[in-house]
């Protein structure tokens, strides 16, 4: 252990224990925690007393495996998990309607993996079905060399603000988990490419993975970006505040990258708490220069655009796994006045004009009121 952390561990009578490089070469890091500097990873604080804080990071070892047999890595390549592995994730709470709601604990004992991405926490609740969770028995918080713990927040890039400029930015929204966000945001991703255009992806809120920006690079955006770069593992039980100073960092990298068309996704669905808190906020309507609704069938269409149009959100198309079913996309589009675009129409340059055009004049319309 070097010596200012010697100091600092005499000094406040924290037990702790050296993590050599040695030892480090042998533990799966996870995604969550690619940012932090392998400098910054010193030594354990493993005082059972301590409580941990969302964003800490923690070295821990598996005990059982169970839902998530695997450790997405922060190549985001999926490392299979064995029992004895030990492996450096970050605490955060999780909410995932079709998996776990999980939440900080408040003392270093045993929690388990509640997100493939590298989320230590304490499951609360499992949807029916679903396999228990993998078991973490936590070894020690992550200490630097100064003797205080590593937090993602110190991997945040610069924050942005309400008045910084922004490209023309178009937001995927949605039903649910798996209604087809993040494949409709990818597809229309590709139409802007093939438009001409200077892309720029992301995810606002969510659980930290790489699955997700994998797909929007895949698709073609120029830069990807989402929560965890602005030092987040999760987004679930933030404040207002918090989800907007997202939103506006990840909008003034995009400018400053020149980015012409920004495509962003808010995780979840409407009902969601993190997601209705954003969606509500003048703030974000200001920011947004129009909507895309994906569902998996009608009615979950037609509600969510009474939803949007009832919060002055500019809803400019339907798309997601509903679009699967001509008959779903004509009872969609009859119902709400909508065109229901299906994945081969985001990609179309010609539909992708139509969308900015639409946007833009949504744009300055909202600059005149």
């Amino acid at each position: 252990m070097n010596p200012s952390s010697i100091l600092h561990a005499v000094s406040s009578g924290m037990p702790t224990a050296e993590l050599t490089p040695e030892r480090l070469r042998g533990v799966k890091r996870a995604y969550n925690a690619r940012r932090v500097a392998t400098s910054d990873l010193a030594s354990l604080l493993t005082d059972t007393g301590a409580v941990p804080r969302a964003g800490d990071l923690v070295l821990a070892r598996v005990e059982r495996i169970g839902k998530h047999p695997a450790l997405e890595l922060t190549d985001s390549r999926r490392s299979s998990l064995f029992v004895g592995d030990e492996v450096l994730v970050a605490y955060a709470a999780r909410y995932a309607p079709d998996q776990f709601e999980a939440r900080v604990p408040d003392s270093l004992g045993p929690c388990h993996l509640a997100a493939s991405g590298g989320v230590a926490a304490e499951v609360v609740s499992r949807r029916a079905g679903t396999p228990a969770p993998t078991e973490l028995r936590p070894l020690g918080l992550v200490l630097d060399p100064q003797g205080q713990r590593v937090n993602l927040a110190r991997t945040a890039l610069p924050s942005g603000t309400a008045h910084d400029p922004r490209p023309l930015t178009l937001a995927s929204l949605g039903t649910s988990m798996n209604a087809g966000k993040t494949t409709s945001a990818a597809h229309l991703i590709h139409g802007l490419k093939r438009a001409g255009l200077r892309v720029g992806g992301a995810k606002i809120t969510g659980t930290g993975s790489g699955n997700d920006p994998g797909l929007l690079s895949d698709a073609g955006a120029d830069w990807v970006l989402d929560f965890t770069h602005c030092g987040y593992a999760s987004t679930f039980g933030l404040g207002l505040d918090e989800l907007l100073g997202i939103l506006y960092t990840v909008q003034a990298q995009m400018k400053a990258s020149a980015v012409d068309v920004l495509v962003l996704e808010v995780a979840d669905g409407l009902l969601q708490r993190e997601t209705a808190l954003l969606l509500s906020s003048e703030k974000f309507r200001q920011r947004v220069d129009g909507c895309l609704f994906s569902s998996g069938e009608a009615m979950g269409a037609i509600a969510g655009a009474n939803w949007l149009h009832r919060h002055k959100l500019p809803l400019l198309a339907l798309s997601g796994a509903m679009t699967r079913s001509p008959l779903s996309s004509a009872e969609a589009a009859t119902a709400t006045g909508l065109q229901a675009l299906a994945l081969d129409a985001l990609r179309d340059p010609a539909t992708v004009r139509d969308i900015l055009a639409r946007a833009a004049r949504t744009g300055l319309a909202m600059e005149a009121a």
